[in-house]
């Protein structure tokens, strides 16, 4: 094996902490993009002309806001195994990177300048599904230089570099506005924002490609072979899964499953279109400048890092459920209170307290998902835990649209009424709350948090 594949491991096993943050320069470049994205492109499609025009312009912007989750789910497994078997020079991850970041970089610039609306979405399009073709790969970079028993450690400082992009994106508006003279508009601001972002996304893969350096790892015809047997092998396997009535599943566990997916489904149809529709909320129903909205959204996904630990301790303390259902119970009073009251201080509380009380669902969802199903089951109900959480992903905000525009329609301003996301996310908290109360299982702890931690890493990131 060649030296450099534990790039991130020392000789003495331990985890190598320079050359696993080098690594994760490339998760970096992620994050960066999908913050700015997710901050100002509603913002974008909402100004644009000819979408402002449209009776349905709120589902129309849900709908484009569901692309990026359309094309991972679809395109990121089919590339992460592409590049499985890349064989070249420079290794089978980073040449995903080499034509992906600069091409989205170029994309990302132009997506604030178009004003055309055709040439816009061909643009986010195409963007898109360049995005979903080098994500896969990069995530795997650093599972391939690492050793399995300090994987784990490796990913607490991938996500500490992806969390460096997502401050820097969600600083972006900030750093700009300060670099602007006074008086500069909002949207020149935001035209350098996303150029900001191109820029660092360009810098991150610079790091991976000239300072990681992912080995050759051509193969020669012999191990060609062996590769495709091997591939042959797991595919007989794969074409031989049994659906849930031929998994000996009892009438309880199969109830207590589809409970939990379906509350999975309402809890992601609510975080979801709170970090798709709050920059828009906050500057149309508060006033907020886009930079401090977006700063503010981010506060919500920082706080669910900082709950991740105690949501875990807590889970095996007091049990899954019930510290499940306690998130759900808090978030529910923090955000009904925000709404009755509409008290800004409320605001930041719901906010970061309510991202506190998300962690305690989703640190804990999947374990009592996988744990349902049992050991010998672990791919198969991954995957039924993921289905819920992207499907939601591709809904919600189509959902939210529409219901934006239903309050243009109804209301008497002729103005969608926003506070209506302060409606629809209780809601939906409060359908996951009463579907959890029938599950029933998967309480017992037969799964290691070390399985659970690496199939968060190779389906989340």
């Amino acid at each position: 094996m060649n030296s450099n594949t534990l790039y991130c491991a020392k000789p003495n096993g331990k985890l190598n902490y320079l050359h696993t943050a080098f690594t994760g320069f490339g998760f970096m470049a992620v994050q960066i993009a999908w913050i700015i994205y997710n901050a100002y492109v509603p913002l974008i499609l909402k100004e644009n002309s000819t979408i402002a025009n449209l009776a349905w312009s709120g589902t129309a912007v849900g709908i484009i806001m569901v692309i990026d989750n359309v094309f991972g789910v679809v395109f990121q497994p089919l590339f992460g195994r592409i590049s499985d078997r890349t064989h070249t020079r420079f290794g089978k991850r980073t040449p995903f990177l080499m034509y992906g970041v600069p091409l989205c970089a170029l994309l990302f610039i132009f997506i604030p300048r178009i004003s055309i609306l055709g040439v816009l979405m061909l643009d986010i399009i195409v963007f898109n599904f360049i995005m979903s073709t080098w994500r896969s790969p990069v995530v795997a970079l650093m599972p391939d230089f690492t050793p399995s028993e300090i994987r784990g450690e490796g990913n607490a400082v991938i996500n500490i570099m992806g969390g460096v992009g997502v401050v820097l994106g969600t600083l972006a508006g900030k750093i700009i506005t300060m670099l602007m003279p006074e008086g500069t508009s909002e949207a020149a601001i935001r035209n350098n924002v996303f150029l900001f972002g191109a820029i660092i996304m360009v810098l991150c893969l610079f790091v991976v490609v000239f300072v990681v350096r992912e080995p050759d790892n051509r193969i020669s015809k012999a191990e060609s072979a062996e590769i495709q047997a091997e591939y042959e092998k797991n595919k007989a396997k794969a074409e031989g899964k049994t659906g849930v009535k031929a998994m000996n599943l009892t009438k309880g566990e199969i109830k207590s499953l589809i409970f939990m997916l379906v509350a999975l489904f309402f809890n992601s149809n609510a975080t979801d279109s709170i970090n798709t529709y709050f920059t828009t909320f906050a500057k149309y129903e508060l006033g907020f400048t886009e930079a401090n909205a977006s700063l503010i959204i981010t506060l919500f996904a920082a706080a669910t890092v900082i709950g991740a630990i105690p949501a875990g301790k807590l889970g095996q303390k007091f049990g899954r459920k019930k510290t499940i259902m306690g998130g759900w119970i808090g978030v529910l009073v923090l955000f009904l209170a925000y709404f009755l009251t509409k008290a800004m201080v409320l605001l930041y509380v719901a906010i970061i307290f309510g991202g506190i009380f998300i962690a305690f669902v989703t640190i804990n969802t999947l374990p009592l998902v996988l744990e349902i199903g049992g050991m010998e089951r672990v791919g198969t109900f991954t995957g039924y835990y993921y289905t819920a959480t992207f499907s939601a992903s591709i809904v919600g905000p189509v959902v939210v649209g529409a219901m934006f525009d239903a309050t243009k329609a109804i209301g008497s301003t002729g103005e969608p009424n926003y506070w209506s996301l302060f409606v629809y996310c209780p809601v939906c908290f409060a359908l996951a709350l009463l579907c959890m109360s029938q599950v029933k299982h998967g309480e017992t702890q037969t799964i290691s948090d070390e399985m659970i931690d690496k199939i968060r890493e190779e389906n989340e990131d």
